[in-house]
This record gives C-alpha cells, sequence and structure tokens, in this order.
C-alpha cells in the first residue's frame, strides 16, 4: 500500500463507516441514531462529515423525507461488503458461541429459497442464537455477476449450480432439492389435458422470472431448463422474483416453470394449474455456496451447519 494511502485512512473516523451503513439504510437521521446509539445531533454530525469527504449530499430531502443521491445508491452496495469484511477481520477470536453471539451474517437468496427456508432459518436462529442478527440480500444481477468479488464479503450465496460460482476456494453442499413443473390459469384450455407437449409449450406465451433481456439468460436456471428442452420462448412478462411469478400466469393463458414447491404453495389460492413438466427436466437443486477462508471460521461453520440441517429436514 502507497504511504499516502496509509496516511490517508490513518486519518479517517471508521466510525463513519457504521454511520454511513446505518444512514443508507434506514434514510432517516433519527432512526439512524437510535440504531447505532448515539443522539440525533452526533448522527447529524456524521452525516456532515461524510457530505464533506464525499462532496455529495447523500441523504437529500424531499417532502416526505429523504432519499439517497445517485452517490449513495452506489455507496449502498459497497458499504454492506465493506462493513461485513470489517467485522470478520476484527472478530478474530475464533471461539463463538451462539447463545451469547451478537454478530451478524450476511446471506444471498432469491426469495423462492426464501419461501422453502426462510421461516425454518429464521426460527432456528432465534432460538439458538437470539443476540444473531440476520442480514438477507435478494439475489440480483448486480451480485451474481461478480460472484468471485461478492461471495468473499458474505457468508454464502444460496443458488443452484452454476458456472460462475466454479471458482478456486469456493466450496459448496447441497441444501435441498425441487422439480420443474408448469403452471397455467385452471381456465386456460390447456389445463383440462392434464399434461403439455414440449411443442405446446413453444407455442405459448411465458411468464419468466430473472429474464434480464429478451434472449435466454444462462444465468437464469428457468432459461437454461428451456435451452435444453430446445424451446425459445415467447416471453411476454418478464420479473425479477419467483414468487411473483404465479400472480402473473393467474387469469392470463400465459405459462411459467415454476420449482413445484412453489407453485403447490399458491396454486389453490390463485386458481392455477400444475401440470408436469414434459421431456426430462433437470432437478432444482439448491446449494450453499461459500468461499473456503471462511472456514476456520466457527461462526461461520454454525450457520452452514444449520442450513444444511434444515435442508435436510425438507
Amino acid at each position: 500500500m502507497a504511504r499516502h494511502s496509509v496516511v490517508h485512512l490513518a486519518n479517517l473516523d471508521l466510525n463513519l463507516l457504521v454511520a454511513l451503513r446505518e444512514l443508507i439504510r434506514e434514510r432517516n437521521v433519527t432512526r439512524a441514531a437510535a440504531r447505532i446509539g448515539v443522539t440525533q445531533p452526533a448522527a447529524s454530525a456524521a452525516l456532515a462529515r461524510l457530505r464533506r469527504h464525499f462532496d455529495d449530499e447523500l441523504l437529500v430531502r424531499g417532502g416526505s423525507g429523504y432519499t439517497l443521491s445517485p452517490l449513495a445508491m452506489q455507496l449502498a452496495e459497497q458499504v454492506e461488503t465493506v462493513y461485513a469484511e470489517i467485522e470478520r477481520l476484527f472478530d478474530t477470536d475464533n471461539r463463538f458461541d451462539p447463545a451469547t453471539s451478537r454478530r451478524e451474517f450476511t446471506l444471498l437468496m432469491a426469495d423462492y429459497t426464501i419461501a422453502v427456508l426462510g421461516r425454518r432459518l429464521s426460527a432456528a436462529v432465534a432460538a439458538e442464537a437470539p443476540g444473531v442478527d440476520l442480514h438477507i440480500r435478494m439475489v440480483r444481477e448486480a451480485f451474481t455477476a461478480d460472484a468471485a468479488r461478492t461471495i468473499r464479503f458474505i457468508d454464502g450465496i444460496v443458488s443452484p449450480p452454476a458456472g460462475r460460482y466454479e471458482l478456486p476456494g469456493v466450496r459448496s453442499e447441497e441444501l435441498f432439492t425441487d422439480r420443474w413443473v408448469c403452471v397455467v390459469d385452471a381456465a386456460n384450455p390447456v389445463a383440462a389435458q392434464g399434461e403439455l407437449t414440449l411443442a405446446r409449450l413453444a407455442a405459448m406465451h411465458w411468464v419468466a422470472p430473472y429474464q434480464p433481456d429478451r434472449g435466454l439468460s444462462s444465468s437464469a436456471p428457468m432459461g437454461r431448463q428451456l435451452a435444453l428442452f430446445g424451446i425459445e420462448p415467447e416471453i411476454r412478462t418478464r420479473v425479477e422474483s419467483y414468487l411473483a411469478v404465479p400472480y402473473l400466469v393467474a387469469g392470463t393463458d400465459r405459462v411459467a416453470l415454476l420449482q413445484e414447491r412453489l407453485a403447490r404453495r399458491f396454486a389453490p389460492a390463485l386458481g392455477l394449474a400444475v401440470l408436469p413438466c414434459p421431456g426430462e427436466p433437470e432437478p432444482v437443486s439448491e446449494r450453499l455456496w461459500w468461499h473456503g477462508d471462511h472456514d476456520a471460521d466457527q461462526g461461520h461453520r454454525w450457520l452452514k451447519d444449520l442450513l444444511v440441517s434444515l435442508g435436510k429436514q425438507l
């Protein structure tokens, strides 16, 4: 590290990192002060120092409160990863007691995984480690596109197998499996047939999750499955959520591939028909991915073992 960088860091108050994280999270000075455990004037003073440092407003006052400036929106992702890494750095005492720990763990998941495991995970952590905080970050392309960097700064990513995670030092373990099914509105004439053919699927209009463009995305599990079937779907509705898919199929002539655990949960309430997926679909395998640098961390091992145990209970 260059000498001017060392001097620059030495002149920084790292308490400002804590303030920056909470101010960005809360978008409110009073609530951020309460989260940090300081007075409102102290939080305001921290915000003023941060504004001088970045030469930016960061929090912009509007009619109904504060909004994040464009720079603050960029900093939002960085501050979370940097904070987590600094917390891990100073937690050098390898002892971990879940009953007394005040640690925060960060996991990256899709809403499908949360629907399947979230309730069990939250209840188990509350019972075994009442002082531990969970920070669940939703899967977004910005995270997964830079998986090599992201995975070093969080405790794990729950995701199906993907080439972007097959990296030196990255480990994985299966949590649970599922299978693909087709969902259509129960009033759709194809529902009465009880099954769909690949040719019929290819002719239908689609609702697709995590489809960033009009071509198939190699990072989207549904896209990979349809590519294996040789289907180029005509996608009419794209959405960055699995849980939203059933709502966007209901009342339409459209079709979607969905994980069966999710499809069965929503079908009765939304009037959907759940049909077998034609062909020979790959199983859905949800795995926990983490960087091997965390293997010596007792807290990380506790969380990993807990997730694997909860997955087996399914």
